[in-house]
C-alpha cells in the first residue's frame, strides 16, 4: 500500500483526483485485488479512494454511520440484501447506517467512500 506522506486533516484540503486515481491504478497493477487510500480523516469525516481490480470484492459488512459511494471509474456491483445495484462512473449511492452491503467489480472500478461517523465495520462470514 502507498504510504501516507501527506496531511489528512487541516482547515482546507484539495486533491487532484486524476493524480490520485493514477497512483491507485499503479498500486493495483502491482498485484493486490483491492486498495484503499485515505484522503481525508477529520473528526467523524473519512474520505477514502477505493480501487478494485478485475474480480475484486469487498465482503459483506455494515457501517455504524451513513456512507456514500461515488463511482469515479469503471463499474461496481453494490449488493444490499437480495438487491444488486449496478453503478458506473458518475453514480452516487447513499446508504444509511447499519445497511449490510458488499461491493464487487467484475472488470475493475474506483470509487470514493465517504463515512460520516466512527465506523465499527465488521466483516461477514
Amino acid at each position: 500500500m502507498t504510504p501516507v506522506d501527506r496531511k489528512l486533516s487541516r482547515a482546507v484540503l484539495g486533491f487532484d483526483l486524476e493524480a490520485e486515481l493514477q497512483t491507485a491504478r499503479e498500486e493495483l497493477r502491482a498485484g493486490p485485488s483491492r486498495m484503499a487510500r485515505t484522503l481525508v480523516k477529520e473528526g467523524p469525516l473519512r474520505v477514502t479512494l477505493v480501487g478494485l481490480g478485475p474480480g475484486g470484492t469487498i465482503r459483506p459488512h455494515q457501517a455504524d454511520a451513513p456512507i456514500t459511494i461515488h463511482v469515479l471509474e469503471g463499474e461496481i456491483l453494490l449488493e444490499t440484501g437480495s438487491e444488486i445495484h449496478r453503478r458506473s462512473k458518475g453514480s452516487l449511492v447513499a446508504l444509511d447506517r447499519g445497511v449490510r452491503h458488499a461491493v464487487s467489480a467484475p472488470n475493475g472500478g474506483f470509487f470514493l467512500l465517504t463515512l460520516t461517523g466512527q465506523s465499527k465495520s465488521e466483516a461477514g462470514p
